[in-house]
């Protein structure tokens, strides 16, 4: 059985005496009925993947609609030249997610985590933290299923998908996923997991799903920038004690709340929010 909260995955950690991420593994084992060897197997594979992606990127290629492309390339430059206000880490993490989510929209081959729109958050603070640190690949996978672990929580309590929930189901979803990843690489126990995880839904609650021609260009490249570091924020936060005050899993229930409270023009119809601004509606027309 799927666990169906966040709660229900620290009970079985505690009742077991395991981490969160083997917690997570188990079930997913039970859930495909699957060996723990392909388990582990089919998350190298898709590791391999975002790393292939994150090394992959073309910053002189622009997307078909010609709307997005070069940032990343741009803010490696910028960062590159010791400007970066936020320091030389967060710099990569900022690059990173633009170069993601600018590939996923050049149709370049990406890790939907959890969905392509989100592609670049979880990566964005990986990829760069395994390549400073030198973290072994097995710890790096354990924070992959702390990651899988909270979204599919998410998926099975509101929604990870923009045209039900907003983007708050997206990059939100992705961003309380990049966080939990982060906790467990940096020690953190299961409780500041998952209140790192919950932090970061909180910062993200209520963001609208309003892309530009309908296409995951226009804001989405740059959401997942404020997801990634959102995620490190939250995750400093729970590493230093600090607790949402509102339960986890309350945070969740409220997110699917706020989405079905959302109007549909703010749901990935590209009606309202930033796709229905003048610009954002002769941009579209250029299209048509």
């Amino acid at each position: 059985m799927a666990f169906e909260s966040l709660e229900m995955i620290l009970q079985t950690c505690r009742e077991k005496n395991l981490p969160f991420w083997e917690a997570v593994l188990l079930d997913d084992m039970n859930e495909r009925n699957t060996t723990r060897e392909e388990s582990v197997e089919q998350m190298r594979e898709l590791w391999h993947a975002m790393k292939e992606a994150a090394r992959c990127y073309d910053g002189e290629i622009r997307s078909h609609s010609g709307f997005v492309g070069g940032a990343g390339k741009q803010m490696e430059e910028y960062v590159k030249d010791g400007k970066a206000l936020s320091g030389p880490f967060v710099g990569k993490v900022i690059a990173g997610a633009l170069q993601m989510g600018e590939s996923n929209a050049c149709m370049k081959r990406i890790v939907a985590a959890p969905t392509a729109g989100a592609c670049g958050v979880l990566p964005a603070v990986l990829v760069p933290y395994e390549q400073e640190r030198k973290i072994p690949e097995q710890k790096i996978l354990e924070a992959l299923y702390t990651a899988a672990g909270i979204g599919q929580v998410i998926a099975l309590r509101a929604s990870i998908a923009g045209a039900s929930g907003g983007c708050q189901a997206e990059i939100g979803t992705a961003s309380a996923m990049a966080a939990g990843a982060m906790i467990h690489l940096r020690g953190g126990t299961g409780e500041q997991i998952i209140h790192g995880a919950a932090m970061s839904l909180k910062n993200l609650l209520g963001l609208v799903c309003d892309p530009v021609a309908g296409l995951v260009e226009i804001p989405c490249v740059k959401r997942n920038v404020a997801g990634a570091v959102i995620a490190l924020s939250s995750a400093d936060m729970a590493l230093a004690g600090i607790k949402s005050r509102i339960s986890p899993d309350q945070v969740i229930d409220a997110m699917k709340e706020v989405g079905d409270l959302m109007d549909v023009r703010l749901k990935e119809t590209g009606r309202g929010g930033l796709a229905g601004t003048r610009e954002g509606q002769e941009m579209a027309e250029t299209l048509n």
